[in-house]
This record gives C-alpha cells, sequence and structure tokens, in this order.
C-alpha cells in the first residue's frame, strides 16, 4: 500500500505530534504509517482524511 500522508500532512502545516494528538495516537504511529510501516485501520484511516481535507483514496492507494 503506497500512502500520501506526509505530502497532505505537511500541505496544511501539521507536524507529526498535532496530527497524533488530534487522533489520539503516538507521533511513532504516524511516523510508521508514513514510512509504509503499519497500515492504519479504517478508522483511523477515516479520521486521517477528515482532518486533512481530503478522501481516504488521496490517503492511501493499492500498489
Amino acid at each position: 500500500m503506497k500512502n500520501n500522508l506526509k505530502v497532505y500532512r505537511v500541505k496544511f502545516g501539521f507536524t507529526q505530534e498535532q496530527i497524533s494528538k488530534e487522533l489520539n495516537v503516538s507521533r511513532q504511529t504516524i511516523n510508521a504509517i508514513e514510512n509504509n510501516k503499519y497500515f492504519p485501520s479504517l478508522e483511523l484511516g477515516l479520521k486521517l482524511a477528515k482532518i486533512l481535507q481530503c478522501k481516504v483514496d488521496d490517503l492511501f492507494s493499492l500498489d
């Protein structure tokens, strides 16, 4: 799975820490998602898309 989380996060000027606090997860979780070491749950993916004002498909895609 490929993701554009970092692209959208930087576009909105969020740090990993800010996103993690908003979602109640660790900063390391956000880092792991960005580095394709962790695949988020559907719920977390939907929450990320809501915060970053995009569709889940914009953030995540299959290789």
